[in-house]
């Protein structure tokens, strides 16, 4: 499997058999660029327009229109597994900022957790539902989400062999998200030895690593 980071929360996950696209975000509200982008398979871990905005993806020869999830469930396309679980944009139970789907996705002998807009540190039973993680993808920048410190928390509790940190301040984000940490305010925080750079990550199930490593992707 290929991931591939397109900026904010948004990833390509590719395979084979299928292409899939988590949170595409409206340019004018996030300030990166972000262009048409062929898909099999959309999640969408909420409806703002910096991670549903669906104008910009476009389907693929295996399928003419994108199959698009949205809500918690159990859905399978193209080889792909995908659940869907229930949590919240904030940590007053959805009462400010409203509910945040968290997306796991067996795909390609690989277990790939996409955490959303998530705004609070995750219980006990939460971690049981979304079960053994191989590559996480998670909120790092706060105000919105977990920051930092919360991040590295939930990262202790899933144990996934790859952290892969998303929606965090970077250099063209719009006004908006001017308040974000930075990765690097992460990196200190996360705790984690191994950090390693990369325009893409090419992983398998047998190139996993053995201690937990971060990897930070480029778009």
């Amino acid at each position: 499997m290929e991931i591939k980071y397109l900026g904010h929360s948004c990833f390509r996950l590719k395979t084979n058999q299928a292409t899939v696209i988590t949170d595409p975000f409206d340019s004018q509200i996030v300030g990166l660029p972000f262009t048409k982008t062929a898909a099999d398979i959309v999640t969408i871990s909420h409806h703002h327009r910096d991670h549903d905005f669906l104008e910009r993806i476009t389907g693929t020869e295996k399928r003419k229109q994108p199959l698009v999830f949205d809500a918690p469930g159990e859905y399978e396309a193209q080889e792909v597994g995908v659940i869907g679980i229930v949590s919240y944009h904030d940590d007053q139970n959805g009462t400010q900022r409203g509910k945040n789907n968290i997306f796991v996705f067996q795909i390609d002998g690989l277990l790939v957790a996409h955490l959303g807009d998530l705004g609070h540190e995750l219980e006990e039973k939460k971690i049981e539902e979304i079960g053994p993680v191989d590559v996480l993808l998670i909120p790092v920048g706060g105000e919105f989400t977990i920051g930092p410190q919360q991040a590295a928390k939930v990262i202790a509790a899933i144990g996934p062999s790859i952290v892969i940190p998303m929606h965090f301040k970077t250099a063209g984000i719009g006004k908006g998200f001017a308040a974000l940490a930075t990765v690097d305010q992460f990196i200190e925080k996360a705790g984690i030895e191994t950090v390693r750079h990369e325009d893409k990550l090419k992983v398998t199930k047998d190139s996993l690593p053995e201690e937990t490593e971060i990897v930070v992707l480029s778009f």
